[in-house]
């Protein structure tokens, strides 16, 4: 698995990615620049939240792709980086971040173009659905329906209960069969309601959840505040230079900064892999442009701010050169940052973080089989996921990651195919959204 992996994620996966990224910004005249402050006036204004047909609010749809991407590659994902590709390894993840909200938009845009109502009355839409429609490559959708239903197994539910488990275990000592059974019963009361329920629970959950993580990693910096300008120093040189080894950091290459920040970074805003599109295509929405526009402020919140945060308290509290790793390397920074409650912050963080992942993916691993086999498969699906959760818990960390990441690899490349192949009818849709005042009302 671990060279199946190496070979998924080589560079020519990262240029597919981070290219795809840069060929829509200028396709889109690097609309999620000039549009992000509209963007993000659209995501907490109320105003025509129930347009249109679907199943959960504009709102909803974001919180829901945010409770699947704001989730341990925030917590442990940054902290891989940076021990694997040095400070540097974050300027990496902004450049992949601010392309991707491109990619993230066209996602969004092209999902609620095609979407479906299915039988029961659900809406349904992703790239499973653009692919097959929009490109008349059914064969194409299908395979990326297949590795979705697969890939929420790793991203979305192993991954997650794993660290959950490695955290209160480290910290409190708690069974990690006792933590993957009662994060499989907790997942399973909530998926069990179907979308609806899970776009009630994720926007309540993902803003609390954000705002007390980011709040504690600003208490840390206004403390440490006099780091800080060392800190962007690091993540800026090293971007372009080699990080020699110090402490307990091994040293990193200029390569290898770049590799594992996009490599991190498309772990942990998702964008280009076709998750997040499924959720938005619920939305309650006549205008697709407008939904695009939410959408790629996901990314915004997702690396721009949390990631980042994380990244300045690693940084600037000096724990990156510990030679520590993953979700270890962030609560030794938050401890040293704030002895005693900083650990907790980061535990409870994981717990609540890798929780709401799971909800989000549960959703969309049931999207992906429901494509496939029907509405029919669904109950099983929702039953085989939890329990998954609760066997993550018991799983090799390294095998745990190294599936996920092939799995992501694996449904990113026909998304991807997608999102090229229909650039077109996506600059065609933008001009026409953007024409009308609807949309940014």
């Amino acid at each position: 698995m671990s060279s199946l992996n190496s070979f998924v994620w080589g560079p020519y996966m990262l240029a597919l990615l981070v290219g795809t990224g840069i060929f829509l910004s200028l396709r889109l005249g690097f609309l999620q620049f000039t549009y992000l402050p509209r963007a993000l006036k659209l995501v907490f204004s109320r105003s025509g939240k129930d347009l249109g047909e679907g199943d959960i609010t504009p709102f909803q749809a974001l919180t829901t792709a945010l409770s699947a991407t704001i989730g341990t590659g925030n917590i442990a994902g940054v902290a891989t980086a940076i021990y694997l590709g040095g400070p540097g390894a974050i300027f990496w993840m902004w450049v992949c971040a601010l392309f991707g909200m491109a990619t993230k938009y066209a996602e969004a845009v092209l999902a609620v173009k095609y979407r479906e109502h299915l039988p029961d009355g659900t809406m349904q839409g992703g790239p499973m659905r653009y692919i097959a429609e929009g490109l008349g490559l059914k064969w194409l959708g299908w395979l990326f329906a297949l590795f979705g239903s697969l890939a929420a197994f790793g991203i979305g539910s192993m991954v997650q209960s794993n660290s959950v488990a490695v955290a209160l275990e480290t910290t409190w000592s708690v069974p990690p069969l006792a933590t993957g059974l009662v994060l499989a019963l907790l997942t399973g009361a909530v998926i069990i309601g179907g979308i609806r329920r899970i776009g009630k629970v994720t926007e309540k959950l993902v803003p609390t959840m954000a705002l007390f993580y980011v709040a504690g990693a600003l208490v840390i910096l206004v403390l440490h505040a006099a780091h800080i300008p060392q800190a962007l120093s690091l993540i800026f040189s090293h971007a372009f230079a080699p990080a020699s080894a110090a402490g307990g950091f091994a040293g990193a290459t200029v390569a290898a900064a770049v590799r594992f920040g996009v490599a991190r970074g498309v772990f942990s805003n998702e964008a280009g892999l076709g998750s997040a599109p499924i959720a938005h295509a619920a939305a309650r929405t006549e205008s697709a442009v407008r939904q695009g526009l939410i959408a790629m402020t996901g990314v915004f919140f997702d690396t721009i701010i949390v990631c980042s945060m994380t990244a300045l308290v690693i940084l600037s509290t000096g724990a990156w050169q510990s030679g520590e790793t993953s979700s270890a390397l962030t609560y030794m920074a938050f401890q040293q940052g704030l002895p005693g409650p900083g650990g907790l912050i980061v535990t409870i963080g994981i717990a609540v973080f890798a929780y709401s992942t799971m909800i989000g993916w549960a959703y969309y691993g049931e999207e992906c089989i429901e494509y496939l086999f029907g509405l029919k498969a669904r109950t099983p699906y929702r039953y085989v996921f939890c329990s998954v959760v609760a066997l993550g818990a018991f799983q090799k960390v390294g095998f745990v990651w190294d599936f996920s990441d092939t799995m992501n690899g694996a449904m990113a490349i026909p998304n991807l195919i997608g999102l090229l192949g229909l650039s077109g009818v996506l600059v065609k849709a933008t001009r026409e959204g953007l024409a009308s005042p609807e949309t940014l009302s």
